[in-house]
């Protein structure tokens, strides 16, 4: 089985940062895609930034030039780094991983809890 923990959510002033991290734990043989999604109550979970393999990023449209992805395989951990943030930044965060599990040759997505982010204007 494979867990994600996410930390460094909190609240922060507009114009502020925020690091967000998630590790992997459990079971694991190799993992792929690592990304942020975040979620609003009453809206649709949108991809917030992505990191597949070491280099390949994309990012959603609102956060390019203000968030910034990257990942430490040997810890199995993926961040965000959050500047400029914005009152709509505000919502809870979730960290997403292709995982391939010991003995397996396929990956599965694994999702974290979540940590809210609240960015006061």
């Amino acid at each position: 089985q494979v867990q994600l923990v996410e930390s460094g959510g909190g609240l922060v002033q507009a114009g502020g940062s925020l690091r967000l991290s998630c590790a992997a734990s459990g079971s694991i043989g190799s993992i792929n895609f690592m990304g942020w999604y975040r979620q609003d109550p009453g809206k649709q979970r949108e991809l917030v930034a992505a990191i597949t393999g070491d280099v390949g990023r994309n990012y959603g449209d609102s956060v390019k030039g203000r968030f910034t992805i990257s990942r430490d395989n040997a810890k199995n951990t993926v961040y965000l780094q959050m500047n400029s943030l914005k009152p709509e930044d505000t919502a809870v965060y979730y960290c997403a991983a292709d995982v391939r599990t010991w003995g397996l040759v396929t990956y599965l997505r694994y999702w974290g809890p979540g940590t809210q982010v609240t960015v006061s204007s």
